[in-house]
């Protein structure tokens, strides 16, 4: 079962090819609804049948739920089983049953169903470029295919979305007054009015039909991003897959992690085991996630996959999304002490590479992170001490009533 790459350039599914484009079989809310739901239950019966033999077979009764691409999403035993698939040694290649499922359901119109696929994207690239790199030390030329048609599928999809346009930003004139300070409209006397500055954030996209070696950190990174534009519904043991892999890429054992934290004694280690978080399924798959990372550092931390080479087009997606992890309020404290640790072996990696903008991105999230932990204690002092100065209530007395 051969991966067609002529689809990934961004032509129309056949499935969702309309002999009558005039006809009006959508305009029913509910037929649309069960038909999503109908697609749905189909993708998950078929992933079912090609993880048959692996330690979830009840896989399929995700597809019973009102919402079964929600539920799959956020499944911890389906990413899990996923997971040990994805991780096989063998895996990736053109052939490979999961890579054209992941490939076929991003192509579904259900945007539940395109982010199951996004929730992997982490784990994918993490894979994928490691096993590049080990390939190229050992002389090996491995089947990745697989994975390379699914991360085109995404880079089609968001070369269509962009049109062929950069991304571009503002940027304003520091020498010249806030505008809350001074009217927009009002001109300076004695000197030129300067206009904002404008700053290219991501190049236009050309087209690719195949990853080539000069265009395959672009194409990663294009991937990441659209993870990152989604990252707020993603769960968060693909998070921790994220910031375990970008401190693998880093190279974790460098001792510059630790500059600006006094010897590492501030930075409270993510691996130790201590899950805070309410529901005790979420803390079960996180410490799997974790047992499924390659090699150890030296204070016992997990971390996955190999040293690869970082270009800023693959580091400024890396970068926002742990910058997402960080400082989300809503994450979980697991994934926040995860990209804790990998932001500062990023910082390294630039430090010793010399890449400015790296230095400059990673040491404000270091900033930022110890200013949070610092803000976070003092307000669990005051708490503790508000809680002790406060005077219990004293209880009322009972009062029983004994019927005569």
């Amino acid at each position: 079962m051969e991966i067609q790459l002529n689809h990934v350039a961004g032509s129309p599914s056949s499935s969702s090819s309309d002999p009558n484009p005039n006809s009006n079989h959508n305009h029913d809310p509910m037929q649309s609804w069960w038909e999503a739901i109908s697609k749905a239950r189909s993708r998950i019966h078929v992933l079912s049948s090609i993880l048959s033999s692996s330690s979830f077979p009840s896989l399929s009764s995700l597809a019973d739920s009102d919402r079964p691409a929600r539920s799959l999403l956020e499944s911890p035993e389906a990413y899990l089983s996923l997971s040990s698939s994805l991780s096989h040694p063998l895996s990736g290649s053109g052939d490979d049953p999961l890579c054209q499922w992941l490939y076929e359901t991003f192509q579904s119109s259900d945007p539940d169903l395109r982010l199951v696929v996004l929730s992997f994207i982490p784990l994918l690239s993490g894979i994928y470029l490691s096993r590049v790199v080990s390939s190229a030390s050992d002389n090996s030329t491995p089947s990745l295919a697989g994975f390379e048609a699914v991360l085109l599928s995404l880079y089609a999809s968001e070369t269509k979305a962009r049109a062929g346009k950069p991304i571009l930003i503002s940027i304003p004139d520091l020498s010249q007054p806030s505008l809350y300070h001074s009217p927009r409209n009002k001109p300076v006397t004695g000197a030129v009015q300067s206009k904002p500055s404008v700053g290219v954030l991501s190049a236009p996209l050309e087209p690719q039909t195949a990853v080539k070696s000069t265009k395959r950190a672009c194409i990663v990174g294009v991937a990441l991003d659209c993870y990152y534009k989604q990252i707020s519904q993603m769960p968060s043991w693909s998070k921790i897959d994220l910031c375990q892999f970008a401190a693998s890429w880093a190279g974790q054992n460098c001792t510059c992690r630790s500059e600006f934290d006094n010897g590492g004694d501030e930075i409270e280690d993510f691996s130790e085991g201590r899950v805070l978080e309410e529901d005790d399924k979420i803390g079960d798959t996180i410490e799997e996630v974790r047992r499924l990372g390659i090699g150890d550092d030296s204070k016992g931390g997990v971390f996955r996959g190999a040293r690869i080479p970082l270009p800023w087009e693959l580091l400024q997606p890396v970068l926002r999304i742990l910058g997402h992890c960080l400082l989300g309020p809503m994450n979980l404290q697991d994934v926040r002490e995860a990209a804790s640790v990998a932001v500062r072996c990023l910082y390294a990696r630039s430090s010793h590479d010399l890449v400015p903008q790296g230095i400059l991105a990673t040491k404000s999230l270091i900033q930022l992170d110890k200013r949070a932990r610092l803000a976070a204690k003092a307000a669990a002092a005051a708490n503790a001490a508000s809680n002790t100065n406060t005077p219990s209530k004293a209880k009322k007395p009972e009062i029983l009533l004994v019927s005569k």
